[in-house]
């Protein structure tokens, strides 16, 4: 079982100094806690589109903003809500399976993400009605 139940903000090392870059490093085991199967990026999302409106029996993530501002809103199947702000490249957000999340883009957000399974629709609940009895 995943040490992490609950949605949290995972802060990435910031290594270098301004007059030069940044870099932040996402590493298995060390600050993403499940081996990564897939990577996918989100782009060109429109501000007034909200993206996400599921949750997932087995999948686990971690969603950074690369670029732009990402909202994240989370319900748990025990109750507890959270709005999470990506503002920062250096921040990820952890999500456990079952955990009902919609993302709101800024015009110019890029997200990133790091997911624990291949692409399987099945693992997928994408009706809200349904993710409350499960």
């Amino acid at each position: 079982m995943n040490k992490y139940m609950k949605p949290k903000i995972i802060e990435f090392e910031r290594i270098g100094e301004s007059r030069l870059g940044f870099i932040s490093v996402a590493e298995v085991e060390r600050n993403i806690p499940f081996i990564i199967k897939r990577v996918f990026w989100t782009f060109y999302t429109p501000e007034d589109v909200i993206r996400g409106k599921h949750a997932h029996y087995e999948t686990e993530m971690v969603l950074i903003a690369v670029s732009g501002i990402i909202e994240v809103d989370i319900v748990m199947k025990d109750g507890y809500t959270e709005r999470f702000l990506l503002n920062k490249p250096g921040l990820g957000l952890y999500l456990p399976k079952l955990c009902w999340h919609t993302m709101r883009y800024s015009h110019n957000a890029v997200q990133l993400v790091f997911a624990s399974t291949y692409y399987f629709e099945q693992d997928y609940i994408r009706n809200y009605e349904e993710f409350k009895q499960i």
